[in-house]
């Protein structure tokens, strides 16, 4: 039996790949299946004397020693305590280090960076700024690769500590602020493009067990980008308020009014905390016409003659930053801002806009959402009788459902939206009392289409 595991070990080994010159010790190759047979078990103890003979001795026998050799020590480190866990942690961030120094194609830098800071973290072993210079180290040479998101959580979160302390500037904390939610937006739009590939394939029940595990991965994963994002702007807070952004962008102007990419994130930033009625944001925006005539200039363009009461010229402008954005994804994003800016007005144009935004990518969660405050706000304009205004908000619920089915990075926002439209709709007992179980509700305001009351 010992012969059989032996030699399965060794062929799935050789997958990952066995150095010619270390294979001809034959000691390190009998230790080396030895202690993955262990680990694939979860045998930790036993492999830890068989690894860490592999490990001295043949470090570039098999990627497999840094791979196992991970798990085991975090075992070590999970089961100790004082001087022998200091010394396991030390150990394991040798390990990191090794498997850069030997397997350097086989190993993602960021990862391996990562790896170190959180262990020291996790341990109470690191400061606000080792944390910050080590994240910044990983993300500036391989910001490809870094994805973890408690990471990029750290990364902007030790940021904001140290600039509380007085040691770093807030104009720093705004250019990593847009740099790791504009990775969190990359990475989430990546894992919303697969999932909306399989999401026809699960409503029609024909999801492979395979395609399942994929769906329920990327998920999970989209709404852990959702939460981190969430953190980020709670940890941001009240400095990107306009008392601090206004004076900031003054002072900065002169020297940074030719960067595009300064220019930009100022006037977007000035945008979402709607500081739009300062001359400080014309004069940006017109910094930004000047510099890249964008379509996200002509929608802060708009914005300015919407306030000014140009409805007919803000309309122009929404329309021709829409005309000139070729990327769905970002003229999905224009027409989004584009309904934001008018939910407080015609809620039936809001609507349009969103449509938009959905047309272009139909995993715009966020545009799902603000329809269903749209039909939510409509109630009591939307219907005769207390059940049809009430109904209304069944149909605000399954917008909102949706919104977190195709991004569940806004998983957590939309089910609670969804559960607060719900327990707004008719109960059980209306539902009864009327007598409208399984009937149409149908709608004559600007929501129009209908519902169908739940079957009691």
């Amino acid at each position: 039996m010992k012969t059989k595991l032996y030699f399965t070990a060794i062929m799935l080994l050789g997958i990952m790949g066995v150095s010619h010159a270390q294979a001809q010790n034959p000691e390190c190759t009998t230790n080396l299946s030895i202690f993955v047979e262990h680990a694939k078990v979860k045998n930790y103890d036993a492999a830890y004397t068989p690894w860490k003979m592999v490990y001295d001795q043949c470090p570039d026998l098999n990627r497999a020693t840094y791979v196992y050799g991970e798990r085991i020590l975090k075992d070590k480190i999970k089961k100790s305590s004082g001087a022998e866990k200091d010394g396991f942690i030390s150990d394991i961030l040798g390990l990191y280090d090794n498997s850069m120094k030997y397997f350097p194609k086989k190993m993602k830098m960021a990862d391996v960076e990562i790896d170190k800071v959180l262990m020291k973290y996790d341990n109470k072993m690191i400061s606000d700024s080792e944390i910050y210079d080590g994240l910044s180290y990983a993300f500036t040479k391989d910001r490809g690769n870094f994805t973890n998101p408690k990471a990029l959580y750290l990364y902007f979160s030790s940021l904001v500590d140290l600039n509380a302390a007085g040691k770093k500037e807030l104009q720093e904390v705004f250019d990593v602020y847009d740099d790791v939610n504009e990775k969190i937006e990359e990475e989430n739009a990546k894992l919303t493009d697969r999932i909306a590939k399989l999401l026809p394939k699960e409503e029609a029940g024909t999801l492979t067990s395979k395609e399942k595990k994929q769906l329920k991965s990327w998920s999970n994963y989209s709404e852990n980008y959702g939460k981190i994002a969430g953190s980020i702007d709670t940890k941001l807070g009240k400095l990107a308020d306009c008392d601090n952004l206004i004076p900031l962008y003054q002072k900065s102007y002169d020297a940074k009014k030719g960067d595009v990419k300064w220019v930009k994130r100022a006037v977007g930033r000035m945008f979402a905390k709607e500081c739009t009625d300062d001359p400080m944001f014309k004069k940006l925006f017109e910094a930004q016409l000047a510099l890249d005539p964008s379509a996200d200039a002509y929608v802060y363009g708009g914005t300015l003659k919407q306030k000014a009461g140009d409805t007919k010229g803000a309309v122009a402008d929404f329309d021709k930053a829409l005309g000139l954005e070729t990327d769905a994804k970002k003229k999905s994003n224009i027409a989004y801002k584009v309904a934001t800016i008018y939910r407080r007005g015609s809620k039936s144009t809001a609507r349009k806009y969103a449509q938009k935004a959905i047309d272009a990518n139909p995993s715009n969660g966020k545009a799902y959402l603000l329809i269903a405050s749209l039909y939510a706000s409509s109630a009591n304009s939307c219907g005769k009788t207390t059940f049809e205004k009430r109904a209304i908000y069944w149909k605000a619920a399954d917008m909102a459902r949706k919104a977190g089915r195709v991004d569940p990075s806004l998983s957590g926002r939309a089910n609670k939206s969804a559960a607060s439209y719900s327990a707004k709709a008719p109960n059980k007992e209306m539902i009864f009392t009327e007598g409208m179980a399984g009937k149409t509700v149908t709608f004559s305001c600007w929501v129009g289409g209908s519902v169908k009351v739940p079957n009691l």
